[in-house]
């Protein structure tokens, strides 16, 4: 299971393409993008962000904030997928998952900007976190989402993942595919090399 330098939390960041080729690099996020993903979330449509959080929000609450923005709060980990865009870093994705070590599952929800949907960023990212489940060891991935929510059905469909009820909610799915990756193996350079040189010893945090 991995253990994370929290000093240098810039070595876990990787560089995505889009479906058209433009660089998007996937980081951690850090304190001082508290107002930045506020305000992303705030970007979003209505719809889309109804999608991630499984319901009507406007924006995030400050303790939810708060936890988003530090890594390993709660065993909880958000990456932001940004890019330069007029000069500036901008965000234009996101995703929050955690690792599960009782059943070694690892969970995980993700958005990507209204205007950027459709370039093959939530593939991209996707793929990437499948990279990091296998660094912490995950034997499956799963994340919920509502039934109506076709683009995230659709996206996971297509990566492999399989679907079933949600125990606790008649609204939702479950998505979940197993992870048979060895460390050596790991396709993203970042984690592969993260998982061989012995930061994958001990539980997170």
């Amino acid at each position: 299971m991995l253990k994370l330098r929290f000093d240098d939390l810039g070595q876990y960041s990787d560089t995505l393409r889009t479906r058209q080729g433009e660089a998007v690099t996937v980081r951690f996020v850090e304190p001082r993008d508290g107002e930045e993903l506020q305000n992303y979330f705030r970007s979003l449509s209505t719809r889309s962000r109804y999608n991630r959080f499984l319901g009507a929000m406007s924006e995030l609450p400050k303790p939810v904030l708060d936890r988003f923005t530090h890594v390993g709060e709660a065993e909880g980990f958000t990456v932001v997928a940004t890019m330069t865009i007029d000069g500036f870093e901008t965000i234009v994705g996101e995703a929050r998952y955690a690792f599960h070590p009782d059943n070694e599952s690892f969970e995980f929800g993700i958005s990507i900007d209204d205007r950027w949907q459709g370039h093959g960023l939530g593939s991209a990212l996707l793929k990437n976190l499948e990279c990091r489940a296998a660094a912490f060891g995950a034997q499956s991935m799963f994340g919920d989402t509502l039934r109506s929510n076709t683009a995230m059905v659709a996206l996971a469909r297509k990566s492999g993942y399989a679907f079933a009820n949600h125990p606790d909610d008649w609204k939702l799915v479950r998505f979940a595919k197993a992870i048979n990756v060895a460390p050596k193996d790991i396709p993203c350079a970042s984690w592969r090399i993260a998982a061989a040189t012995g930061e994958v010893a001990a539980i997170v945090g």
